[in-house]
């Protein structure tokens, strides 16, 4: 089974989407936004590699969470190993959610690679790099307006970016580009 280099966990969050969800924090990420929420998470290799099954058995747990954010470092750096995860926690009916430097468009250039593989298990993607100058505290669930809460199985559909429009991903989120 893949293996995931991690940086931490957040069970029981309420701050990495709607509801109470179990973060997953990978350690790893090229963007190196200035500004970052997570800076401590950029340098790759320095992380705890943890099995994919493993990670899978620590979520289910805990009987109350039905949501998974995969954040970081950057998840698509890492997207084999999330795929895996991804694919178990989808089975299982979670709500999967992840956070990217990468856009939505970035990540549709190739179907046959596993940041597509990830994103086409995904209900939810807040895409984009975090832009210091455009951080708001009442973006919602997004760090910068440039980011977006994009509803992933109607993106795939429409073939284009399409904001999620639900109530519980929406809070706050009154700001768009």
């Amino acid at each position: 089974m893949a293996v995931i280099d991690i940086s931490g966990y957040a069970p029981n969050s309420i701050t990495d989407g709607p509801g109470l969800r179990f973060g997953v924090f990978c350690q790893g990420c090229n963007h190196h936004c200035p500004g970052c929420h997570n800076p401590e998470t950029h340098e790759f290799g320095i992380g705890t590699k943890v099995d994919v099954e493993d990670i899978y058995k620590m979520i289910k747990k805990d009987p109350i969470v039905r949501g998974v954010t995969f954040s970081g470092g950057e998840p698509f750096d890492q997207a084999e190993g999330f795929y895996h995860l991804a694919k178990l926690l989808k089975a299982d009916g979670y709500e999967l959610a992840a956070y990217s430097g990468y856009t939505y468009e970035q990540l549709t250039r190739s179907t046959e690679d596993y940041k597509y593989k990830l994103l086409s298990l995904l209900d939810i993607l807040v895409d984009g790099p975090f832009v210091l100058a455009k951080r708001s505290l009442s973006a919602g669930f997004r760090g910068s307006t440039n980011q977006r809460v994009l509803n992933v199985p109607a993106s795939l559909a429409n073939g284009k970016a399409t904001w999620e429009e639900s109530a519980r991903w929406q809070t706050l989120n009154t700001e768009r580009e």
